[in-house]
């Protein structure tokens, strides 16, 4: 049996257990967990600094790198959100009626665990406690398989987790780390579908591309991040330009950044100069439509295919539109269904917007950044679908759950 089809098997085996676990058991482990996390985060730091070492030797991408990154600050983000997690409803179990059918049985459904999810990352580490603590308080088991620019970081977290579970008898494979990042064993992963449900890979649009082309497992997508602000022709423009300097400046290289701003044509003489100036503070290198060129001083001028980048750092696309009706063609041809934003004052056409914009999340007033399962009360996610089957947006803890009927009659037969 080869090392891989070892691993998924025994992590299939494992998750069965976690069936006779409740509630109060689950947390009772999340909550040790989190405060492991917290005890031995001198340990994952120094782990991780061997990861950023390497980075820097194989010159990665700044935002990789940030993503990369860990500091005690971010340690303790992580323990706060495996806390979370213990805090929340356990979807596990939860029942709804569909009540009496006409041929006299009772139905009802059922939430239960998926079983196995495998979770494909890069430069992620924090992906080994989220994903482990989702998995674990959903029922799943879990299988990490993080790139080699993380792969330190990861076993240092997962060795945390596994400590933990070791002190309450479980198995350790209940959150098992592939411990060779070798493409050939990635290949072999995504075969194993007799032993995992789902796959959910983190990281670049190749990425995803190699895993939902490679694999037996169904796969849940999220391609990228390319997020909007429409500053509409009723908008605050004093709180347009906080949402668009949180959105753009605050962390760059996450999918939640935005990457495109959208402004009305009646508001663009009064906002466009103030974004001119405070971009030139932040350096922020601008691309724009024609008309929304001449507001900058130094501006690279888009053709109409350029739009829809994800630039992951100090730069954006600005186009000026001439109503709401081409804002919301241009974000239908350029977004990419994972966050988009009004900044208006108009309640109804806030409501439009939210009807009318295909993504997964769609904000009125508020800073893309909160496109994020901790900010939205998931706890932590596991991850983003811009697909929708059979999840959309964030994913926490009821996404990692299905329903199953529960069907009681009194001898009934059908005839």
């Amino acid at each position: 049996m080869t090392l891989i089809k070892a691993l998924t098997k025994k992590a299939a085996t494992a998750a069965k257990q976690l069936a006779i676990l409740s509630t109060e058991q689950k947390n009772a482990v999340l909550l040790e967990i989190a405060n492991a996390l917290r005890e031995q985060s001198e340990n994952i730091l120094k782990a991780n600094k061997q990861d950023l070492e390497a980075a820097t030797h194989n010159h990665l991408s700044a935002a990789m790198i940030d993503r990369l990154t860990l500091t005690t600050e971010r340690v303790n983000e992580m323990a706060k959100g495996v806390e979370q997690i213990a805090s929340l409803p356990d979807p596990v179990g939860a029942l709804r009626e569909l009540g009496q059918q006409p041929s006299g049985i009772m139905v009802r459904k059922m939430r239960v665990p998926l079983g196995v999810i495998c979770m494909i990352y890069e430069a992620r580490p924090n992906v080994t406690a989220d994903a482990g603590a989702l998995c674990f308080k959903s029922g799943n088991g879990v299988i990490l398989r993080g790139g080699k620019e993380a792969l330190n970081s990861a076993m240092a977290i997962a060795q945390v987790m596994h400590q933990v579970l070791n002190k309450f008898d479980l198995p350790a494979e209940l959150i098992t780390v592939v411990p060779d990042p070798d493409r050939a064993l990635l290949l072999e992963l995504m075969q194993q579908k007799n032993d995992i449900d789902l796959i959910i890979p983190r990281g670049g649009e190749g990425l995803i591309e190699f895993v939902t082309h490679n694999s037996a497992i169904p796969v849940i997508q999220h391609f990228k991040g390319v997020c909007h602000l429409y500053v509409d022709v009723e908008a605050n423009l004093d709180i347009a330009m906080q949402l668009l300097l949180n959105g753009k400046t605050q962390r760059t290289g996450v999918c939640n950044a935005l990457e495109g701003l959208i402004v009305h044509r009646d508001v663009a003489n009064a906002f466009l100069p103030k974004v001119n100036a405070a971009f030139d503070k932040a350096k922020v290198r601008v691309n724009a439509c024609e008309r929304a060129a001449t507001f900058f001083e130094e501006a690279n001028i888009l053709s109409e295919s350029e739009f829809g980048e994800e630039y992951l750092g100090l730069e954006i696309a600005v186009r000026i539109v001439d109503d709401f009706a081409a804002a919301l063609a241009h974000i239908d041809q350029f977004g990419s269904h994972h966050t988009e934003v009004i900044c208006t004052q108009n309640s109804q056409t806030a409501a439009q917007f939210q009807m009318r914009v295909d993504a997964s999340v769609v904000m009125v007033n508020a800073s893309s950044r909160f496109s994020d399962g901790g900010q939205l009360g998931l706890g932590a996610e596991i991850g983003i679908a811009t697909t929708k089957l059979h999840a959309y947006g964030p994913m926490g803890l009821e996404s990692l759950t299905t329903e199953k009927y529960l069907v009681e009659g009194k001898g009934q037969i059908r005839t």
